[in-house]
């Protein structure tokens, strides 16, 4: 089940470059990895020239040049859906990018896929930016970072988006982004044709009666009594979305009875049929499962059908460019004895 998170959040002066080490797994962070964690896709863009491919650049002149006690940094961190495969969720990602940063600030990102409690993935993405609106002045790192000059651009930094907000109008921002998220997410979704779909809206706002999970820290989650509760809240909520299914096949089978003819509908009756409109949940979930899985066997069976075409169809390509390369060398080899004559050998 796809999960609906995206949190932001922000990192003050003397942390910008440590925390872009963290997400790019550099350095002392290269650790995560060892330990069994994946760094799935990585990239950054609109930096200024002299860090265009070196963003650790742009985060140690930030630390340095920002002012006291000022945001280096603000950083969406989002969970991605495990369902989606590596590529599509490159592709969510990139396109999340253009339309939340576009070419307005300098930006890095990272997907990191570690382990959940389930055993199974738990992809997330750090979308690191900075608050510097990008102007198109060109400006060295000492220019870069200093106050914004209103009245002469050019002769101060670059301005900061998030300065002057209020904090409804900060909460009114975060809640628009989450709302594009899960636009887009359930896009993406939809385009790999998966059923999945994630609600960023509060249990309230959706209309059910649950309460939210507490959040824990790493260390309390590797606690087993403090998880343990927690597992057993998702387990029931899994089991109430079961049952929810099996409610909505109860009720799609009670409106095609009633849609029936009568004459049909007494028929029905009258030769003991009308149990097989009214099987058990259980019988009715397993059918529901069972064409699901024969669904996406047959997806995957067509998927791999298609891959092995394409390899077929460019194995059949590179064998004609290369017939077609030899028969080039034969005709030049000819066209040169041709012009040349017949050789007999050295002389003496």
């Amino acid at each position: 089940m796809a999960i609906a998170r995206l949190c932001m959040k922000v990192g003050k002066r003397g942390s910008g470059a440590s925390h872009a080490g963290y997400i790019a797994r550099e350095g002392k962070y290269a650790q995560y990895l060892e330990k069994g964690e994946r760094l799935e896709a990585i990239g950054h863009g609109n930096m200024p020239d002299w860090a265009q491919n070196h963003p650790q650049h742009f985060w140690e002149a930030a630390d340095a040049l920002e002012r006291k006690n000022g945001n280096v940094y603000r950083e969406m961190e989002i969970a991605l859906p495990r369902e989606l495969t590596t590529q599509q969720r490159v592709a969510l990602v990139q396109d999340w990018v253009t339309q939340e940063i576009g070419d307005r600030h300098a930006y890095q990102w990272a997907i990191h896929v570690p382990g959940a409690a389930d055993g199974k993935e738990q992809p997330h993405v750090h979308l690191m930016f900075s608050d510097r609106i990008r102007d198109g002045i060109q400006r060295d790192p000492d220019e870069y970072f200093r106050r914004f000059n209103r009245d002469k651009p050019e002769m101060g930094g670059c301005q900061k988006a998030y300065s002057g907000l209020t904090m409804e109008a900060r909460k009114a921002t975060l809640m628009q982004l989450r709302e594009n998220w899960q636009a887009m997410c359930n896009k993406h979704l939809e385009l790999a044709q998966r059923p999945e779909r994630i609600d960023m809206r509060s249990y309230a706002a959706q209309g059910l009666d649950r309460t939210p999970e507490r959040k824990m820290q790493p260390g309390q989650w590797r606690d087993l009594a403090q998880r343990k509760p927690v597992l057993e809240y998702r387990e029931a909520l899994r089991d109430e979305h079961c049952a929810s299914l099996t409610a909505e096949v109860f009720v799609e089978m009670d409106a095609r009875e009633r849609a029936m003819p009568a004459a049909v509908r007494k028929g029905i009756e009258d030769v003991g049929s009308r149990f097989e409109l009214h099987e058990t949940a259980e019988a009715g979930m397993q059918r529901f499962m069972a064409g699901f899985e024969q669904h996406e066997q047959a997806r995957q069976v067509e998927a791999e059908r298609l891959r092995k075409l394409e390899l077929e169809r460019k194995q059949a390509a590179a064998v004609r460019l290369e017939q077609e390369r030899q028969r080039a060398i034969r005709q030049q080899q000819a066209r040169t004895r041709k012009r040349d004559g017949p050789s007999w050998g050295p002389s003496f």
